[in-house]
């Protein structure tokens, strides 16, 4: 018999692609595990609902449990298997823009995306890193991502930080252009599943049956092409052409967005850290080997 569990997705999104697959290609149904995908009611709300025991597991950012564990380091969350590998945000800028550098967005008219800390945190920390002050950005008032958007075209923003398919949406209708995809920042772990340490201890065939599951969709992810795995998950996304779809999966796969493997590696972890104690989201420096189960990500036979 099927073991169930409830999975939580932090919200409906195109990034989060390699989790609709494994659920379209039936690869957690293969690995024993009957799991039921419920959107939480709100991100922030994710981790609260697996302390409470209204979830088993989610995936988000390891960002949340760096938080919890910042605000009290016996937190009991911990993260494993990493999905999304890089960045998800772009920047789509009002004109043609061939040669991009951060310093380019000086005098620029900006709204970034406030759905969750991450997107700013990493994007300020690349800033101060290129040796750019923070006080020299036009940073505009801070609304939602579709309200930036329609901001934008009305004229009122001159760049916008945004993911798909928002980006999409906007170059394909001529309104704007792709300035810069974060992923060209390198690994930064920006989404793994995470859960309860005693759920993990008291579960872990299940959560190796989430790892495997995964890395089947992972080695489909890079293998099939767009159109097939627009195909495959289309039905999570009825509101997307198949073929606009199919066109972010490419764009997203070709900047290497998605990981090839559940395994979390240290280095990536560290570089989100630093980016959230750059931004003053966390105070404290929550150590891997307690915030992640390695050897639960490199489950994958």
């Amino acid at each position: 018999m099927a073991r169930s569990i409830t999975l939580y997705e932090n919200l409906r999104a195109v990034p989060y692609v390699p989790f609709y697959l494994a659920i379209a290609r039936g690869d957690w149904a293969r690995e024993g595990i009957d799991v039921s995908v419920v959107t939480s009611p709100a991100m922030s709300q994710t981790a609260t609902a697996l302390l409470d025991g209204h979830a088993d597991v989610s995936w988000g950012g390891p960002m949340r449990v760096m938080m919890h564990h910042d605000a009290d380091p016996k937190s009991p969350l911990v993260c494993f298997g990493q999905v999304v590998a890089r960045d998800p945000f772009i920047l789509v800028g009002r004109t043609r823009k061939r040669r991009f550098q951060l310093a380019d967005l000086i005098g620029q008219r900006i709204a970034v995306a406030i759905e969750a800390p991450t997107p700013w945190l990493t994007f300020q920390d690349d800033l101060a890193r290129a040796g750019i002050d923070l006080d020299n950005l036009r940073r505009m008032k801070d609304r939602p991502m579709a309200k930036n958007v329609a901001a934008f075209k009305r004229g009122q923003l001159d760049v916008i930080q945004v993911f798909e398919p928002y980006a999409d949406a906007l170059v394909r209708s001529g309104a704007g252009h792709i300035w810069h995809r974060f992923a060209t920042r390198g690994d930064i772990a920006y989404t793994s599943f995470y859960t309860t340490r005693t759920f993990a201890r008291r579960n872990r065939k299940i959560c190796e049956a989430l790892v495997r599951g995964i890395a089947r969709a992972q080695v489909a992810l890079h293998d099939e092409t767009p159109v097939e795995i627009a195909r495959a998950i289309g039905g999570f996304f009825p509101e997307i052409a198949p073929d606009h779809l199919a066109r972010m999966i490419k764009g997203y796969r070709d900047s290497r967005l998605w990981a090839r493997s559940p395994a979390l590696p240290p280095a990536a972890f560290t570089r989100l850290k630093a980016a959230l104690v750059s931004g003053g989201l966390i105070e404290s420096d929550p150590p891997y080997d307690r915030l992640v189960n390695a050897r639960l990500s490199n489950v994958t036979e």
